[in-house]
């Protein structure tokens, strides 16, 4: 494996990748089985965004997905929870005031944690 650049004169790379396993069912059924466990789902067809985000919770079983579109990530995202699901969009008023969406995802995600710990009896 080369340590430096590779040199604009030379022939075409040849790159192969590899899968990565998924860990978030060893995550959610063994390491921390009472977590608030979050995944997130990127997609770029809106029309297969929830039912995606819903495959990920019933094959994992965690508690949340937050799925987003490519084209509108920075401005919208979708909380997907096995009870229910909704939107978070920012303004156009938040937008150029220059807040960013993760700011309301992490406070919204603080939130259901709070709630999820409340609820727990251990």
């Amino acid at each position: 494996m080369p340590t430096h650049k590779i040199q604009s004169g030379g022939t075409a790379p040849n790159i192969q990748l590899q899968l990565v396993p998924k860990l978030l069912a060893p995550l959610v059924n063994l390491w921390v089985p009472h977590a608030f466990v979050v995944s997130f789902k990127l997609e770029t067809d809106e029309n297969i965004l929830i039912t995606k985000c819903r495959e990920a919770l019933n094959k994992y079983k965690h508690k949340l997905v937050i799925g987003n579109m490519l084209q509108t990530r920075r401005t919208r995202v979708v909380f997907v929870t096995p009870e229910n699901n909704y939107e978070l969009v920012l303004s156009q008023q938040q937008v150029h005031n220059g807040i960013e969406i993760e700011e309301t995802i992490v406070s919204n995600v603080v939130g259901q944690h709070n709630n999820y710990i409340k609820m727990q009896k251990y």
